[in-house]
C-alpha cells in the first residue's frame, strides 16, 4: 500500500493503517531525519487510544504507552535505535525483549539492527514531499489480511 498523506489527514491515515495491518505487532519505520516518523507514530498511538504524552524516544531508547482494547490494558513500545551502535547495545537496551513481547512495537531507525526483524515485520517507508505532505509506503507480510474498502 502506498499513500500520499497530508499532516491534517493523519487521523484518517492512522485508522486505515490499523485496518490494513490487522493483527501485526512489529513495525519498522524508515525515513530521513525529519521525514515524520515520530509524527506518524504519534497519530497511530492516538488512534489506538493512548493517553498521555507521546514523544520521541531518541534519548530514552524505549517509550512504553498504554491503551485499552476490548477491556484489556495493552502496551505499545515506541523504540528509537538511532543512538545505538551495535547489536550488543540493542540487546542491553532490551529491544529484543520488546519485539518478542507480543505487544505492538513501533521502531524508528530499524536499519541499525536489521537482524531483529523477521517475515512478520511490517515495513513503513516515509518520504518527505513538502512541509505538510509525505509519501508513505507500507510493505506488509504476505500473511496479513489486506481487506480494506
Amino acid at each position: 500500500m502506498e499513500q500520499i498523506v497530508r499532516l491534517e489527514e493523519l487521523s484518517h491515515f492512522a485508522e486505515t493503517f490499523w485496518q490494513y495491518v490487522n493483527g501485526a505487532q512489529v513495525f519498522a519505520f524508515y525515513g530521513e531525519m525529519g521525514a515524520g516518523k515520530t509524527t506518524i507514530i504519534t497519530a497511530l498511538c492516538n488512534k489506538k487510544g493512548v493517553h498521555g504524552p507521546i514523544s520521541s524516544p531518541t534519548f530514552s531508547i524505549i517509550n512504553e504507552y498504554i491503551y485499552e482494547e476490548n477491556g484489556n490494558e495493552k502496551s505499545i513500545y515506541h523504540i528509537d535505535l538511532y543512538r545505538l551502535k551495535d547489536v550488543e547495545e540493542v540487546v542491553q537496551a532490551g529491544i529484543e525483549d520488546c519485539i518478542n513481547s507480543g505487544h505492538i512495537c513501533l521502531v524508528e531507525w530499524p536499519e541499525k539492527a536489521p537482524e531483529l526483524f523477521d517475515e512478520n515485520t511490517v515495513y513503513i517507508y516515509i518520504d518527505l514531499i513538502n512541509s505538510t505532505t509525505r509519501r508513505v509506503k507500507i510493505e506488509a507480510a504476505a500473511a496479513l489480511n489486506h481487506n480494506i474498502a
